[in-house]
């Protein structure tokens, strides 16, 4: 309910009822301590874990840092989009490197703790050489990662005049801005957006899964259009008829 106030603008009714929540979850929690009181140890051990996240919850401020967004995943973290339609994301952040041409996905990787985005660059292009056994001589980046240089690699960033001196470059430079779609598919049609495997790992195996989700999706997009010409050329040849055979004269 809070979150409908919120969308409305309503902050008093949303401060009144997050108040009252805050009430009421802290009475449940001052109540189960008093009755753990006179259980075993065993009890309280099985108790220890949510009553703690519970009165980190209750303790925790607006402004403070490492605040505790989900109770099940607490690596859970406030990602500053900085969009006036979205401002924030809540999840674990994900590097992408996805080809120049083409968009195929070459890597996707999880980096918890929300760095910032020009530390990740080195990580990314080093597990897309990993995993598709070339290392590329360019690289193409947003704005994000101004500052960071990689070795033995060309960094190109959005908005870049200098040195973007052919036709090429800038035709590259310009696809830069391709991977927000991919992305958008990749949350939407491969299902990044909403991560069920649990801890560290499982968001590193999550963005793996999403990223050749995504290729094989691309692979049957085109089988799905070059196989109907296949096919219509295959039987164009087998009904085409035999031409009459030459008849040779002695």
């Amino acid at each position: 309910m809070a979150n409908r106030y919120s969308h409305a603008k309503q902050m008093k009714r949303k401060r009144k009822m997050l108040k009252q929540l805050k009430t009421l979850v802290g009475r449940v929690y001052r109540d189960i301590e008093r009755q753990l009181t006179n259980q075993s140890d065993a009890v309280r051990l099985a108790f220890k874990e949510t009553l703690e996240k519970t009165q980190r919850i209750l303790n925790q401020q607006t402004q403070d840092k490492n605040k505790l967004y989900s109770f099940h995943a607490t690596k859970v973290e406030c990602i500053s989009k900085g969009k006036v339609h979205k401002k924030y994301e809540f999840g674990v952040k994900v590097g992408i490197t996805v080809t120049n041409k083409s968009n195929f996905v070459l890597g996707a990787r999880s980096f918890p703790g929300n760095p910032y985005d020009g530390h990740t660059l080195e990580s990314c292009l080093e597990q897309a050489v990993i995993l598709s056994g070339t290392r590329a001589k360019e690289a193409f980046v947003d704005l994000g990662y101004r500052g960071v240089e990689v070795p033995n690699m060309t960094i190109y960033k959005a908005r870049q005049k200098r040195g973007i001196n052919t036709r090429r470059l800038k035709r590259a430079l310009k696809r830069c801005n391709a991977i927000e779609p991919v992305i958008g598919h990749l949350k939407n049609d491969g299902l990044l957006g909403r991560n069920y495997l649990k801890g560290e790992l499982g968001d590193a195996m999550h963005a793996i899964l999403c990223g050749a989700g995504h290729n094989i999706r691309m692979i049957l997009r085109q089988l799905r259009i070059f196989l109907p010409h296949f096919w219509r050329s295959l039987c164009r040849i087998l009904t085409r008829p035999l031409s009459a055979p030459f008849l040779l004269s002695t």
